[in-house]
């Protein structure tokens, strides 16, 4: 996504008043892709119970749209610059909403999961957009006033969005269970796009820019292979089949890491994996936030299935969650070029403090969870919230556009990664009893976050400076 903002030459003038339109749709997709991103970590055990599906629907929910998001991130950004961001930001964000129409009316559970795949697939056509557009309309000395709204905005919805799909779902309207879930997006998603439709200026794009459609195709085989087969085998045992797709998945990714040396235009430059401060990250990240992706829903699963909370009440037992989350991110933004990776190391460690205080509540309720949560939440902002710009702190000028689309995919297939692992790991543990099911699931969220730790030494000291 910076490297769509740097490459944004095209520049409209508009009225101070037009800029500020065109920043709320720019903020209104950003706020649906991450209302959909999470919903689901709610209303699994409902959407279950109403279409069966079992542990292999509710591992599918999460890590299907993340698949899909996290595989054409960086080509839905380079699409852009070919055809134009105007016209992809309007084809991504009709296809969402026909999308989420798809998603409310699902008739079974396979067809929901198809549905969240061609959701996340067009998400990833429209959030590469929005830096891009903002680049080409706001004037340079003030487009910082518009990058500071994000933060803010994606807080309010990462705590919003949750209580309002259970509210939703509680509410039953018309008798529909959670299917309003999805069915709010065309209202939303509606609106968003008859306003992009009019505000959005029009770009030519650059028919010379190319795009790695051959490597985003092998990645996503890849992707649904190895996560097919660990869905699989979880829920239907280890037979040939799930070994199958796991071995197809291993080979597919072979041919992408071979492709990633031989295409013009790689997903990942090489020159980047030979970096050691990069490629670091790029691990500490994916088992960070793989590990954190499978707490959520683990949590949740846990709130419900263990303590029989409604789905309205789990996403208001989840708001400490959110709010340290909030909180540390914004605390973050001005510590990181002081502090740099030891914030890394100091949000590693407070998640696993807050793992380590949940183990010792796993029968807890109400007001006990709420400073475990707390904690781990202020774990997660302060972690996530810097380990990315330290992750870039000495990669070249050039590259730092390519490295920071990277993470940004990498992030989401490990958010894929980590619902479905995670979960799996809880469905097969759940024959003790739920409570013996979150111990074991917290057992592995520690140790993969554990595993982050020797990694940090490894990163940059500090963010480049100017980032923030």
């Amino acid at each position: 996504m910076t490297q769509t903002l740097r490459n944004a030459t095209e520049r409209h003038p508009l009225s101070a008043r037009a800029r500020w339109a065109v920043l709320a749709v720019v903020l209104a997709a950003d706020v649906l892709d991450l209302l959909d991103a999470t919903i689901t970590n709610i209303a699994a055990p409902t959407i279950t119970r109403d279409l069966g599906g079992g542990a292999g629907l509710v591992q599918w929910l999460g890590a299907s749209y993340a698949l899909a998001l996290g595989v054409l991130l960086v080509p839905g950004g380079r699409l852009g610059d070919k055809y134009g961001r105007r016209r992809l930001f309007l084809t991504g964000l009709a296809g969402f909403v026909a999308a989420s129409l798809a998603c409310g009316l699902a008739p079974n559970p396979t067809a929901l999961v198809v549905a969240r795949l061609v959701q996340g697939a067009f998400g990833a056509l429209v959030i590469p957009q929005g830096f891009g557009i903002l680049g080409a309309t706001w004037p340079r000395e003030e487009i910082g006033k518009a990058f500071s709204l994000f933060g803010p905005v994606m807080g309010l919805s990462a705590v919003g969005g949750p209580i309002l799909a259970g509210f939703l779902v509680d509410a039953d309207l018309a008798g529909l269970g959670w299917r309003p879930m999805f069915l709010i997006n065309l209202l939303l998603g509606g609106a968003a796009l008859l306003a992009a439709a009019r505000l959005l200026p029009r770009d030519t794009g650059d028919p010379s820019v190319s795009v790695d459609v051959t490597g985003a195709a092998l990645l996503g085989g890849a992707m649904l292979g190895l996560l097919g087969g660990l869905i699989d085998g979880s829920a239907s045992g280890w037979t040939s089949r799930p070994l199958a797709l796991l071995l197809l998945g291993l080979a597919l990714f072979a041919a992408f890491c071979h492709r990633q040396r031989t295409a013009a235009e790689p997903l990942i430059r090489p020159t980047l994996l030979r970096n050691r401060g990069f490629t670091s990250g790029l691990v500490l990240g994916v088992l960070a936030f793989a590990a954190v992706a499978g707490l959520l829903y683990v949590v949740s699963l846990h709130l419900q299935r263990g303590l029989g909370r409604s789905p309205a009440g789990t996403a208001l037992g989840l708001i400490p969650l959110s709010a340290g989350i909030v909180v540390a991110s914004i605390a973050c933004y001005r510590l990181i070029h002081t502090y740099g990776r030891r914030l890394v190391v100091a949000g590693l460690l407070m998640i696993l403090g807050g793992c380590g205080w949940l183990a010792l509540l796993p029968e807890g309720s109400g007001w006990t969870l709420v400073p475990p949560l707390l904690l781990t939440g202020l774990g997660m902002g302060t972690c996530f919230g810097t380990v990315y710009d330290v992750t870039i702190g000495d990669i070249a000028p050039d590259e730092a556009g390519s490295a920071s689309g990277s993470l940004n995919a990498v992030q989401q297939l490990a958010n894929a990664i980590g619902a479905a692992a995670v979960t799996t790991v809880y469905f097969k543990a759940v024959d003790g009893g739920e409570t013996h099911a979150l111990l074991v699931s917290l057992a592995v969220v520690a140790a993969a976050v554990t595993l982050c730790l020797p990694l940090v030494r490894l990163l940059p000291r500090k963010a480049p400076e100017g980032d923030h």
